[in-house]
């Protein structure tokens, strides 16, 4: 699995955690997923995928989709469960041109 970033949004009693995932899909619009994380044997975790991309034009937007989604898949938890705003991973870091690493453009 790539590097994601995640956010536990709430912790069930026998310590697995509801997780959301928050990207910009580079379409104009972002997506949330939602993950149960459930603890297992030495300190790896069992992540399942728990939603298929929830998708809106803003960050914000996706994020409350995905709220209301784990709100209705755990109803006894709903109240426990964190509220937007949650993390965004920007993405990995575009490399610069050489040429243009801290040098100013002279211009003739």
């Amino acid at each position: 699995m790539g590097k994601m970033n995640v956010e536990p949004i709430v912790t069930f009693a026998d310590g697995s955690q509801l997780l959301v995932s928050s990207q910009y899909s580079g379409a104009g619009s972002f997506t949330c997923e939602l993950y149960l994380s459930v603890p297992c044997k030495k300190e790896k975790l069992d992540l399942r995928a728990l939603s298929d991309h929830l998708e809106a034009p803003t960050c914000r937007e996706a994020q409350d989709i995905a709220f209301h989604y784990a709100q209705r898949q755990f109803p006894d938890s709903a109240n426990a469960i964190k509220e937007p705003p949650y993390l965004v991973w920007s993405g990995p870091n575009l490399p610069v041109a050489p040429d243009n690493r801290g040098h100013r453009h002279m211009q003739r």
